[in-house]
């Protein structure tokens, strides 16, 4: 019966189609679907935006904060250290390469008895349009390196605290252990 009723569907097809309403129907879901086309471009564009502009570099003194808050959670869940603050100092701070064009040219004379060289270097950074306006083309962030860690808190007396915080210091930030230090917190 389904299959009866599929063919009537599509034999009666054409002769709704040559209708005034059926080619308004057609006309009208074309219109939809370029609009929806449409629309989801511009869509699609304003997320990527915005996704660049969430993507926002930070500087030293914001990765300092955020780290110190993020070891500060960790130490504090550490059995026995309790109420706890946590000081990072850096090495440097955060370094942003380019990429650079180069420009290198050679001169080479030869006279009888001597011969001469010259070589002409010149590099220029690439320079790209965006939204911001013109910026150079960014290759790397290179984040800031951590140079010490300070952790006071209220079990920081105990060495079997002490020694818990340090391995965990230096696992998550890859430093040797002479570059932290853990003291108890005054009362």
């Amino acid at each position: 019966m389904e299959e009866k009723s599929g063919l009537v569907i599509l034999k009666r097809l054409p002769d709704w189609m040559k209708s005034n309403m059926g080619r308004r129907i057609l006309i009208a879901i074309g219109l939809i679907g370029i609009l929806l086309i449409g629309l989801s471009s511009f869509l699609s564009n304003g997320t990527k935006n915005r996704a660049k502009q969430g993507k926002s570099v930070k500087t030293a003194e914001e990765f300092v904060v955020d780290t110190e808050q993020r070891l500060t959670e960790i130490i504090g869940s550490i059995e026995g250290a309790g109420d706890c603050r946590v000081m990072v100092t850096l090495e440097n701070s955060v370094e942003y390469i380019y990429a650079v064009e180069q420009d290198i040219n050679t001169d080479r004379q030869e006279d009888s008895n001597r011969i001469s060289e010259r070589e002409d270097n010149r590099e220029s950074i690439i320079i790209v349009d965006t939204d911001n306006g013109r910026q150079g083309l960014l290759v790397t962030e290179i984040q800031p390196t951590v140079k010490g860690v300070v952790v006071i808190c209220e079990g920081g007396d105990q060495p079997v605290v002490q020694q818990r915080i340090v391995n965990t210091l230096t696992t998550v930030l890859n430093i040797s252990s002479k570059r932290v230090c853990v003291t108890k917190l005054s009362d």
